[in-house]
């Protein structure tokens, strides 16, 4: 039998119930692990996600120039290209990936 247990949310601190309830439908589902945020915070969380954004934690990722070894014009790529392998524009790297 589970008892309430009290966890601290990962993103903002407070700490929380975890009832005995919850973790009973946790374990229904076949989840191992414990909540790591608040319900105020998953629901955020969930709200962007939703909304297509990322919370208010995300980082813009670092782009970088490249030239399309297909096309030959110039893209900007997620990633430092290393040079030894060969970075594709969007187009490209589409065709590429559908042959």
């Amino acid at each position: 039998m589970n008892q309430d247990k009290t966890l601290t949310c990962k993103d903002c601190g407070v700490e929380f119930i975890f009832s005995a309830s919850e973790q009973d439908f946790y374990a229904e589902k076949g989840f191992t692990n414990e909540p790591g945020r608040c319900p105020e915070c998953r629901a955020a969380r969930k709200q962007a996600n939703n909304n297509g954004g990322r919370g208010n934690n995300y980082q813009q990722r670092e782009m970088h120039e490249a030239v399309c070894a297909e096309c030959g014009i110039t893209t900007q790529v997620p990633f430092r290209p290393s040079g030894d392998r060969p970075v594709y524009c969007r187009d490209c790297f589409s065709k590429i990936n559908h042959r």
